[in-house]
């Protein structure tokens, strides 16, 4: 699942919380969960709160899907 979160603005805990349980679905169905396009305050907040080491985040959308064939 590629989450485009090019039109978020701001997000808070419960926001990360959404995120989280989402890739934790994706992952029991073992998928993948990656951003596209976080702005500087998601990137930001994903970074304080130490989920950049669990989401893989890209600007390019087509290098995100690519990324699957890995």
């Amino acid at each position: 699942v590629v989450l485009n979160c090019e039109n978020v603005l701001y997000i808070n805990g419960m926001g990360l919380g959404a995120i989280v349980r989402c890739y934790t679905n994706v992952r029991r169905a073992g998928g993948y969960l990656k951003l596209l396009r976080p702005r500087k305050r998601v990137y930001d907040m994903l970074y304080v709160a130490k989920l950049l080491r669990v989401f893989k985040t890209f600007d390019d959308e087509n290098e995100a899907v690519r990324s699957f064939e890995a």
